[in-house]
């Protein structure tokens, strides 16, 4: 009897269930883990992605943001490494260098070269020299004329950014050219106003001598007042002139680092911009004083007849407040819109401020300013207008008031107090007719002359300073 030895069968398949269920467990497993697996490192490869995507954004940015930084600095500002040839910048009028934006390594750098684009900028802020080749090349051969005088020519021109600029050229170099040279680029080369005609530059060679403004394109307040568009301006932006005005003198006598005296406000020297803004202009007169001296030696007469202050006939010290003066006979003129002083009025109405004082006197300004054309809707402008300069014109140069003050009050921002009378002299006063008098460096001695009457008294504007006769 042989026997065969089985295992039991219950054994047999527990085990196999044993091992396939290990089984299921452990691919179970290994798929969860795969899976993690795979879901970090996608992870991973997304966010390294996104991370290197945005390292290279911001790189890009800040390239791009030196580049704009580069190209928005205006080239007066730039670090000036390589000279040029000898022409006016295409940036800026007063820029003669080729401009490279330099790119520190560390921040301490970068706060250096930002404080000397700084002082740069502060440097470049005046006129530039040009050379007679460049003149040329400015005004196209001189082929534009503007207009011209006793002091020279001044023609059109562009700078090569396109700017439009009116070069004056000197008809020589004599003695009185010379101050006036000195004179412009000392005063009006050290400002900048809106309301001030800006000085660009110019030229000083054996063969030519020249100054380059910026251009004004609708003439000046003379022609605006006394020629053929003299009632087609509303009186409201003849108010505005006139504030503009007044503004920029102040800014001359209050707001630079020396004061600046022009000498020789009047209409001709008053240029008006596209919008009609006002642009004070021709500092050939002008003066530098401190702040602290009060009183600026006389040693001739400086201005123009009709517009100087009495202090000028007399060759006193003179100070700031003779600018003040003329700006009230400016303002006079305004309002009347004619000149102030026209013989063809009756003898009462000839002098303008002595036929506003009398007006003022009798309470009858409002009847004044009707005969001058003015609308009731501006009359209240016009009569502080009318007052202001009554208080400007005072004989005594200690009555008259800042210019400051005369902005104030023009805008209505100062109470105006009553004038007390402003023509001491017409009694008391009578400029000589000497060649003293008469001196060939009078700034418009092409333009007015001085007449005297005969047969009438000395208290009469008609006798004195204040009779001007145009000429043709």
């Amino acid at each position: 009897m042989s026997f065969v030895f089985s295992p039991p069968s219950f054994h047999s398949s527990s085990f196999d269930d044993s091992q396939t269920q290990a089984q299921d467990t452990f691919n179970k497993f290994s798929d969860n883990v795969n899976s993690t697996m795979k879901w970090a490192v996608a992870e991973s490869i997304v966010y390294g992605v996104v991370v290197i995507i945005a390292i290279i954004a911001i790189v890009y940015a800040i390239v791009e943001c030196l580049k704009k930084a580069g190209s928005a600095i205006p080239a007066y500002t730039q670090i000036p490494t390589t000279e040029k040839s000898h022409k006016p910048s295409d940036s800026h009028p007063s820029n003669n260098k080729e401009i490279i934006l330099a790119m520190p390594p560390d921040s301490q750098e970068v706060e250096f070269a930002t404080m000397e684009r700084f002082l740069n900028n502060i440097n470049q802020e005046k006129p530039i020299r040009f050379s007679p080749e460049e003149l040329e090349q400015i005004t196209n051969n001189y082929t534009t004329v503007l207009g011209s005088g006793a002091f020279g020519v001044v023609y059109e021109g562009e700078l090569s950014n396109g700017q439009q600029v009116a070069v004056k050229v000197l008809n020589s170099m004599d003695l009185g050219t010379e101050e006036q040279f000195k004179a412009e680029v000392s005063t009006i080369g050290r400002t900048y106003h809106i309301n001030l005609v800006m000085l660009y530059g110019f030229c000083f060679h054996r063969d030519k001598r020249a100054l380059v403004y910026e251009f004004v394109h609708n003439g000046s307040l003379n022609n605006l007042l006394f020629g053929s568009l003299n009632r087609e301006v509303e009186f409201g932006k003849l108010h505005e002139i006139a504030i503009g005005t007044a503004k920029g003198i102040a800014y001359l006598h209050e707001e630079c680092q020396h004061r600046i005296i022009h000498y020789d406000i009047k209409p001709e020297n008053i240029l008006l911009g596209l919008n009609l803004e006002p642009k004070v202009a021709d500092f050939g007169l002008a003066k530098l004083s401190n702040r602290e001296s009060s009183q600026v030696h006389m040693s001739h007469f400086r201005g123009t007849r009709g517009y100087a202050a009495p202090e000028l006939w007399n060759l006193n010290h003179a100070n700031h407040k003779c600018d003040v003066y003329s700006f009230g006979i400016v303002l006079f003129e305004i309002v009347g819109r004619r000149r102030h002083f026209d013989s063809g009025y009756s003898e009462s109405q000839q002098w303008l401020p002595k036929w506003t004082w009398d007006m003022y006197e009798n309470n009858e300004l409002a009847v004044m300013l009707s005969l001058c054309g003015i609308e009731e809707k501006d009359r209240e402008k016009a009569k502080r207008m009318l007052m202001v300069a009554l208080w400007c014109v005072q004989y005594l140069a200690s009555d008259r008031p800042l210019m400051s003050n005369v902005v104030k009050m023009l805008e209505g921002g100062m109470e105006i107090r009553t004038p007390q009378f402003p023509f001491q002299n017409l009694v008391s006063f009578k400029p000589p007719l000497t060649s003293q008098g008469t001196n060939n460096e009078d700034s418009d001695a092409s333009s007015s002359r001085v007449t005297e009457s005969s047969g009438q008294s000395d208290s009469k504007p008609s006798n004195n300073i204040f009779h001007i006769e145009k000429s043709a």
